[in-house]
């Protein structure tokens, strides 16, 4: 028969199936191939002509088919038959056969079953059970089995190969789950769900699922304790967009995100947003707000406080770590800033220098060749906007420092001749010269410190309690080196120092809060011999002046009532003065982390013992929510920006929080989907972690990571790894 004749003629036989016929009464005989109908509506009698698409429109009233929507269907009516409609097309979408790309075969002996062949092949009466006979057991069985398992490898490779899905896709335990579910029941004539249903009552059902699932974490909020924590976005269509989080000891859980469109976004929308969030998970459970530092929130949050004294407004560490290093690596020039841009200045053309080089090789594809043949690992691009970008782009410079000096004396770079020979000679005496290469070594050692406290910083892990002691020992260490570089005691006058720690102790003071404070007075070890003994001058907590007044401010602020502020007064002082506790627990104090001393020991000052467990699990920064924007950005992409964002806010809620849960699972460190969700196809290469860190996660340690994409970099772009 002739194809398209088969095609009219099941169309024609589908649409005579169609259930909205029986409202109309057909007053000729369509032609053979189906074409149009005079037709008259059972409710308003009119006479029409046309195909079935007229019929539905008419009783469903669509519009723009030409045809008077029918007056005399109510809404119960127009609503039952909606339903047929859409049962009715599901059905057809299921009957209806894709015509797809034939497969591979292996031998000529192994048949390319086609679709129909193998959505039957389960009922082949070869498969069908026989007394005394199990299924598959003859070797014509099996090898008819063993077609249909190559057939499917086949079909899953053809899926992963035309969506464009990375291989390591297939250790996602619920891929696997799925695939073993469908194989081991008998589903015949099953099609899996379409568009509309993925992007509607399915993410529906799975948010409301995965809630449900979160509601062991949520319970551990009234004794932990939660921080909310925010950070703004603009998608691809310029929406600005705001997210909220609330991470605690279990980690971090999407709430919601916020389009803030078509809003003024002054202190008083912000706050008023943090209202309602406190709101939904409970203003007794909510330690703090994390935020970037920026003025509207410091304003948002101030009046927070005001509505609930006792939840603080902390700026994130990472984000305040990383404009002290923007400040010492890159100064503006301003009479009031005379002097540190003057001692500074000479970071900032390093800086300039290296990003010269770097540009000069990448923009180029010969010279970039030239550089991949001599070095294993790329030179990054780094985004301006990325945590601690000029001492990243200068960690690989220095570590490819062999490989480029080796490029630049080879015979290929010295036969190199375009327009920009100039460029290339500037380039080349900036890698031979071994002062310039002293001042990048310089740089990344006294920026090294800095640098390890923003990468400890910049996770959900709960440190708050430690902030305050980092910052010490990281100035410490940073006047360490510079001391050492410049040969000078510790008594002796260093101007390039004075500025560093001046940028430094500037922008401690603004990110110090008394909840620092505190937290750092409820850690154990800080009042042990073998701690204050570390570093000379170093005083326990209640010894400190600074921190005693910040801390006795937050206790105001959490106890508002006089006598229970009395009551936690005298146990703080118990807790200090060593009179509660034996030689074990003394030694406990160092040995054990503060979470476990406090639960092993803190029964007999239960005020404060509630207090440190809710403050020794909270994080320091806002890393989870702006990692969260790589998800969201993700979901919703240029390919993708017509996604409202309601869906896009669910599809991150799913996305992230089945990921949370997913993690707290065993299996989520062994097995063939070890850390699923964070690997690259080269997960077990040497070097004992990811290749890659999945997008949505990526950190700090990038530089590091990479060194085993490159080895093997047959699955990543270079867009990929050059952006952090």
């Amino acid at each position: 028969m002739n194809p398209e004749k088969e095609s009219e003629n099941e169309k024609s036989s589908s649409e005579n199936a169609a259930p909205l016929w029986k409202y109309v009464t057909r007053l000729e005989k369509a032609s053979v191939g189906g074409g149009n109908v005079s037709f008259r509506c059972n409710y308003c009698e009119k006479i029409f002509k046309g195909s079935y698409s007229r019929v539905k429109a008419h009783l469903l009233k669509l519009p723009k088919f030409g045809i008077q929507a029918c007056a005399k269907v109510g809404d119960e009516y127009q609503n039952e038959m909606q339903k047929l409609e859409d049962a009715f097309e599901e059905s057809s979408r299921r009957l209806k056969k894709p015509k797809l790309v034939s497969l591979p075969t292996d031998s000529p002996t192994s048949p390319n079953l086609d679709s129909r062949e193998s959505s039957t092949a389960t009922s082949h009466p070869f498969f069908q059970k026989k007394k005394g006979v199990g299924i598959g057991n003859s070797p014509l069985e099996r090898a008819f089995n063993n077609q249909c398992r190559e057939q499917l490898d086949c079909l899953i490779a053809r899926t992963f190969y035309s969506a464009g899905l990375p291989f390591h896709f297939a250790k996602n335990p619920y891929w696997i789950e799925m695939i073993k579910f469908a194989a081991n029941n008998n589903l015949a004539g099953y099609v899996p769900p379409g568009y509309n249903k993925l992007r509607t009552t399915l993410l529906q059902k799975e948010k409301a699922h995965i809630e449900k699932l979160l509601r062991a974490i949520k319970d551990t909020w009234k004794e932990k304790g939660l921080s909310i924590v925010s950070d703004g976005w603009t998608d691809v269509q310029k929406r600005p967009l705001i997210n909220f989080m609330a991470t605690s000891q279990k980690g971090p859980i999407f709430i919601k995100s916020i389009d803030g469109t078509k809003e003024y976004k002054d202190k008083h929308f912000i706050a008023d947003l943090f209202l309602k969030v406190v709101g939904e998970v409970g203003p007794q459970h909510v330690v703090q707000i994390i935020t970037d530092n920026a003025s509207v929130m410091k304003a948002a949050g101030s009046i927070v406080e005001a509505e609930y004294p006792h939840i603080f407004w902390s700026p994130c560490v990472v984000h305040t770590l990383n404009l002290a290093l923007k400040n010492i690596c890159a100064p503006k020039y301003s009479l009031q800033n005379e002097n540190a841009y003057n001692e500074c200045n000479w970071i900032a053309q390093v800086s300039d220098e290296a990003t010269f080089i770097r540009i000069f090789i990448t923009n180029h594809s010969m010279r970039l060749a030239i550089f991949n043949s001599y070095s294993p690992l790329k030179l990054l691009a780094v985004a301006e906007t990325r945590f601690a970008s000029i001492i990243i782009m200068l960690k690989r410079l220095f570590q490819v420092k062999q490989n480029l000096r080796n490029m630049v004396v080879s015979e290929e770079w010295m036969s190199y001749r375009e327009d920009d020979v100039g460029k290339a000679q500037t380039v080349r005496d900036y890698i031979l010269n071994d002062l310039w290469w002293d001042k990048v070594e310089y740089i990344l050692r006294f920026t090294e410190p800095i640098y390890e406290m923003l990468r400890v910083a910049d996770t959900d892990a709960p440190i708050l309690h430690k902030v305050y002691e980092m910052w010490d020992s990281m100035i410490e260490n940073v006047k360490k080196e510079i001391y050492q570089h410049e040969g000078k005691e510790d008594y002796e006058e260093s101007p390039f120092y004075d500025v560093v720690h001046n940028i430094l102790i500037e922008r401690w003071t603004k990110n110090c809060t008394p909840l620092h404070c505190l937290a750092h007075s409820l850690n154990p070890k800080y009042y042990t011999i073998k701690w204050i003994e570390e570093v000379r001058g170093r005083v326990a907590p209640h010894k400190d002046a600074e921190i005693s007044v910040e801390r006795n401010k937050c206790l105001k602020r959490i106890f508002p009532d006089p006598d229970d502020r009395q009551k936690v007064n005298v146990e703080f002082g118990l807790f200090n003065s060593l009179q509660v506790y034996d030689e074990d627990n003394m030694e406990d104090k160092w040995n054990y982390n503060p979470m476990l001393w406090w639960s092993t020991y803190g029964s007999t000052l239960p005020i404060l013992q509630t207090l440190a467990l809710k403050l020794l699990e909270q994080p320091c920064s806002s890393s989870c929510a702006e990692r969260n924007w790589s998800t969201y950005g993700f979901i919703h992409s240029m390919r993708r920006n017509r996604i409202t964002p309601k869906r896009a806010e669910d599809l991150v809620f799913v996305h992230s929080n089945l990921r949370l849960l997913s993690r707290r699972r065993p299996e989520y460190n062994s097995g063939e989907s070890k850390k699923w969700d964070i690997g690259g196809d080269n997960w077990d290469e040497p070097f004992g972690g990811p290749g890659l860190l999945e997008v949505a996660y990526l950190t700090l340690d990038e530089p590091e990571m990479e060194t085993s994409i490159v080895e093997n970099n047959d699955y990543v772009d270079d867009d990929d790894v050059v952006v952090l």
